[in-house]
């Protein structure tokens, strides 16, 4: 009695939400409350702190209050961008940090906790 028995086991199925736009809008500030008020309330504190998540030194955004345009938000939304390959271009970035500075690095910080935390779906295929 020498019969061959194959056995497959399920393997699961893995997909990740990696994608190329942004995972939130500039405007989504109640999807982080405690990050939007550290924002509102303490603006200085609460982008040395996105900074240093995005890896930059601590100190480099308090350089944006000596311009009218805001290099280091600039500069720092499109390095996050480039990070994790979001679709768009200099000149929108340039406009956010401009126009909606704080809603920017609020968005900016919601995107580094998404992409270095992704929901991962795993179901068992038969």
């Amino acid at each position: 009695m020498s019969g061959k028995m194959v056995v497959t086991q399920p393997r699961p199925f893995i997909t990740t939400s990696s994608s190329s736009q942004w995972t939130s809008s500039i405007c989504d500030c109640f999807e982080d409350l405690p990050q939007c008020c550290l924002a509102f309330w303490c603006f200085p504190c609460f982008t040395c702190k996105v900074s240093y998540e995005a890896g930059e030194c601590v100190c480099l955004p308090l350089l944006d209050a000596f311009g009218i345009i805001p290099p280091i938000t600039t500069a720092i939304r499109v390095s996050v961008r480039q990070r994790y390959g979001i679709e768009g271009t200099i000149c929108r970035d340039c406009l956010f940090a401009c126009c909606c500075g704080p809603c920017s690095w609020c968005q900016i910080a919601r995107e580094i906790k998404m992409r270095t935390n992704p929901i991962t779906f795993v179901s068992m295929s038969t």
